[in-house]
């Protein structure tokens, strides 16, 4: 017979791992008053306030041999009565008299606590291979202080809002590492881009190539308490750039575009039916220049920045997770797309189609053969980012993705 749903224990650390007990702590929207994290741009924020484990997932671990105990593996609250990583995301838990937490995501394991395991695999808590025993994260509804002992109550969740922000987390994920493979693929090709990688925060600047693509900050939605890192980066290395949020990050903050972050499920789409002879095909890794005109000729590039995108693409062209695709009509590019894939899911870019050839929906059929191909590649999630209200946005809608979040990007102007 299952105990009573209470909390066992309240585990803090200056940093790393074991968290020790202590006898209460006040919960913040931000986390555990005197606890800190090591690595606080993988862990921490307003999203992963609280982490907790469950004491029959460390029992069961126990049993095998491994070393796991209370606070090992970085929990901070240890919960009995319930196996938490088996409640839908957005459940609620009320702790005590005060707290409220919603479950906001499984808690990925890292070397980090590996010493919790005799064979040192701390693959034994991840989520996919053992559903029963994850650390989970929560978000904080409502501050407060908890105990040892505290009865904990369960509800499920009220809406899903919860689960959207936990589908546009997985999309940001693929985001951040598709940005990476091109700004570095523009490094290789001569241009001067500054990189910025700190966990799941990344940002590019350059003052030679103004404009959005280079000069970012992103993964910020997700910790807004570190902006002051991608400000910074920005100021020191462009004239102006953009930091992508849900909301302002600071006050009188200035937005200077707004989109969607839609997803959808990888699946292979009824043959799509081919508009007016559009056939469309992935790219080679050998093959490169057509793929790239396309997109300079449709966005209006010119002088450095075209010549930076056609360097760019003999890069590009190599990196292991990136697929490029052409539509043409009798032999002639008139659609780009690409696919960038990241631990299941394929993020759909650089979707582009002549001027002349607008209009007659090319956009979507590439839409349609991209999702397909992200399924034949494993992907079970694909996602896109368009601007909000425009005809990408539309598309996107109507081959079955819906939108999860909208963020707005944020002008930052450079030190001069």
């Amino acid at each position: 017979m299952r105990e009573t749903p209470h909390l066992v224990q309240v585990n803090v650390s200056p940093g790393g791992v074991p968290k020790l007990p202590v006898p209460g702590a006040m919960v913040r929207v931000n986390g555990v008053e005197g606890d800190r994290q090591a690595a606080s741009t993988v862990h921490g924020g307003p999203h992963r306030a609280v982490s907790i484990l469950g004491i029959e997932a460390i029992r069961r671990v126990a049993a095998e041999g491994h070393p796991i105990a209370p606070g090992t593996t970085g929990e901070n609250l240890t919960v009995a009565g319930f196996d938490v990583s088996t409640l839908p995301i957005g459940t609620r838990l009320r702790i005590g008299d005060e707290v409220e937490l919603e479950l906001a995501s499984a808690a990925n394991p890292c070397r980090t606590i590996r010493h919790s395991f005799a064979d040192l695999r701390f693959g034994r808590l991840g989520l996919a291979a053992h559903p029963a025993d994850s650390r989970m994260y929560a978000r904080v509804l409502r501050e407060g202080m908890v105990r040892p002992g505290d009865p904990i109550s369960v509800t499920p969740p009220v809406d899903d809002r919860a689960e959207r922000y936990a589908l546009a987390a997985r999309l940001d994920e693929a985001v951040r590492s598709a940005c990476l493979s091109l700004w570095r693929a523009a490094v290789a090709g001569g241009a001067e881009v500054a990189i910025l990688d700190e966990g799941d925060l990344a940002a590019a600047a350059s003052r030679s190539l103004p404009g959005f693509v280079f000069n970012q900050a992103i993964g910020f939605a997700h910790l807004p308490n570190l902006v002051e890192l991608g400000v910074a980066h920005l100021r020191a290395h462009t004239d102006v750039g953009w930091l992508w949020a849900d909301e302002p990050p600071w006050p009188d903050a200035v937005g200077d575009a707004r989109s969607v972050f839609a997803v959808g499920q990888a699946e292979a789409i009824d043959e799509h039916e081919l508009r007016d002879g559009l056939v469309i095909r992935e790219i080679a890794g050998d093959e490169v220049g057509a793929w790239a005109e396309v997109i300079i000729v449709a966005t209006g590039m010119s002088g450095r920045y075209a010549d930076a995108w056609r360097s760019m693409e003999v890069e590009f062209a190599r990196a292991p997770h990136d697929h490029r695709f052409i539509g043409e009509i009798d032999g002639r590019a008139v659609a780009t797309g690409a696919i960038h894939t990241h631990h299941g899911v394929g993020y759909l870019r650089s979707g582009c189609v002549l001027p002349e050839f607008r209009g007659r929906g090319f956009q979507r059929a590439m839409i349609e053969a991209r999702i397909s191909h992200a399924a034949r590649l494993g992907c079970d999630l694909v996602g896109s980012i368009a601007d909000e209200g425009g005809t990408s946005a539309r598309n996107l809608e109507r081959a079955g993705m819906r939108v999860v979040a909208v963020r707005e990007a944020f002008r930052v102007d450079g030190a001069r």
